[in-house]
């Protein structure tokens, strides 16, 4: 007979006891199942709490960032994801700046946007005034449903009203301002934009449909520059001075071309994420962000994208590197506050508040991407990746702990590096040794 997915009351079940049925459905062994028990230090109540249907952990591999200076202050940086070469890419850019003094990082105020969407309006432009008139009337009210927020100063501050063409017809969308302060801001912005809905649609004549945050944060922007001395970057091979050459020629590759650009923008990404990973943040929502800003128009006019990043030489003939996205992270709420790896990374990590840590972000995101760039200029950081997933290759193929180093230096040497070359190494090996 067929299993069934359709597993009534599954919710209600207890951790182990889901665990159990999972085992049994897909036939693993007791060593297999043993993969999502919980670290020490990790309370399963806690994480069986923050999602639905839990069954165990799936850890990714914690590293540190060293070497980072940014606005004057030094910063060990808790970074949480699987690729290798990622922490250590990072760690050696953060090096690079610290002869001119690190990062230079800002963040604009904690902004976020609330939408409400509105059909069926049948004067638009009139509608768009008639609410605009109102404004201090609605912001009053959208700020009565937070006024812990409002205390701290943050609260609704702004309207906005758009007249959007759609393939329904034309829609009157009315955006709602929030400072978040040390917030990601959703709970604050989506529980003002459900309150105001009502006046909202009856001010328009239409009816209201959506009402929920974006996560296209464009008031909420977080900044970095870095200067990159060109004495520091030369190579065995190039001089400093080639090497600025050949990252601003990659840089031109991202800005000339979308294909280029979309693994520009990934690599910067491998920075940032990880931070936001590893401080409890929504990452999905710092991805969606800044990709899409990367291709909004309202940022980059005649663009269908663009670099996150910009790269100039300065008159000293060194590296330039700017960073700019939107960063709606937050310190307060949401697993940040709850799940105890996060908590223990964010005080690691030492910042006071929610913009401090998209500075933190820029940071890493700039150091990230200039990592990336030189490594396509010069093959050095790359070399240390290969090696990297050569390691990787070998613990896939069987390789014991003592075995691990014989297997990679073979496979650099040979310059295959793929799991199957990985398996015939190791059984080479273990033929000579019997």
């Amino acid at each position: 007979m067929d299993k069934s997915s359709e597993v009534p009351g599954f919710y209600r079940r207890t951790l182990a006891e889901r665990r159990a049925f999972v085992r049994e459905w897909a036939g693993l062994t007791e060593e297999e199942s043993r993969v999502y028990e919980f670290p020490p230090g990790v309370d399963p109540a806690i994480l069986d709490r923050m999602i639905e249907n839990v069954i165990g952990v799936m850890p990714l591999p914690l590293g540190i960032a060293t070497n980072f200076t940014i606005n004057g202050k030094d910063y060990l940086v808790p970074m949480a994801i699987e690729e290798p070469s990622v922490v250590a890419a990072a760690s050696n850019a953060a090096k690079v700046t610290r002869a001119t003094g690190g990062f230079f990082a800002q963040t604009t105020a904690p902004v976020m946007i609330g939408q409400i969407q509105i059909l069926q309006v049948p004067d638009p432009a009139a509608a768009r005034l008639r609410i605009l008139d109102r404004r201090e009337e609605l912001l009053a009210a959208a700020n009565a449903k937070d006024p812990v927020l409002v205390k701290f100063g943050g609260g609704a501050k702004d309207l906005e009203v758009r007249i959007l063409p759609s393939p329904r017809g034309v829609m009157v969308v009315v955006h709602l301002l929030v400072d978040a302060r040390d917030a990601g801001g959703m709970n604050a912005v989506n529980t003002m934009c459900e309150a105001l809905a009502p006046e909202f649609a009856r001010l328009a004549g239409g009816k209201v449909v959506l009402r929920i945050i974006s996560n296209l944060a464009v008031y909420r922007l977080a900044r970095a520059r870095a200067t990159f001395p060109a004495t520091l970057l030369r190579t065995e091979n190039a001089t400093g001075a080639e090497v600025v050459e050949a990252i601003l020629d990659a840089y031109a590759f991202a800005v000339a071309d979308p294909f280029r650009c979309a693994t520009h923008n990934k690599g910067i990404m491998n920075g940032i994420s990880s931070v936001v990973i590893a401080t409890g943040n929504d990452y999905r929502a710092i991805e969606s962000g800044a990709h899409t800003y990367a291709a909004w128009t309202g940022h980059a006019e005649g663009h269908v994208v663009r670099p996150l990043t910009t790269y100039e030489k300065d008159k000293d003939g060194n590296l330039v590197g700017t960073i700019e996205f939107p960063a709606p992270v937050g310190l307060i709420g949401g697993a940040t506050a709850v799940h105890p790896t996060a908590k223990a990374n964010v005080k690691v990590l030492g910042v006071r508040s929610a913009r401090e840590l998209g500075e933190v972000l820029a940071a890493v995101g700039l150091a990230q991407n200039f990592a990336a760039l030189r490594a396509l200029a010069t093959e050095g950081i790359q070399r240390g990746h290969m090696e990297l997933h050569a390691r990787n290759l070998a613990a896939s193929a069987g390789a014991r702990p003592e075995e691990v180093d014989r297997v990679v230096e073979r496979l650099l040497r040979d310059h295959q590096i793929r799991f199957d070359r990985a398996k015939e190494v190791l059984e080479e090996l273990r033929r000579g040794a019997g």
